[in-house]
């Protein structure tokens, strides 16, 4: 029986990197990674959805899809959740 890395897996089911379909997928896994991240802070600072909407001005549904989907966010919205939770935030960027 022959066995496969989760590279080969996901080239295989997903498609190579480069693809239409596997950038997307690339895409939705950050992004579900960022709602998550946000979540977890906020948890961990004991933070309500509401009131942490109230820090950044927003209503506590926002903050909902944020961390459900942070997909269609901007980076200022982003700097400031983490900033109101009190987290670094690091950035990179790599070029190929």
């Amino acid at each position: 029986m022959k066995t496969y890395s989760l590279d080969e897996l996901e080239d295989e089911i997903i498609g190579k990197i480069g693809t239409p379909d596997r950038d997307r997928y690339e895409y939705d896994l950050q992004t579900e990674l960022v709602g998550a991240a946000i979540k977890q802070a906020r948890k961990k600072r004991k933070i309500t959805q509401e009131a942490l909407g109230e820090l950044i001005g927003v209503q506590k549904s926002q903050i909902s899809r944020l961390e459900n989907n942070a997909g269609n966010v901007t980076l200022d919205t982003l700097l400031r959740v983490f900033g109101a939770l009190q987290a670094n935030v690091k950035l990179q960027i790599e070029l190929a």
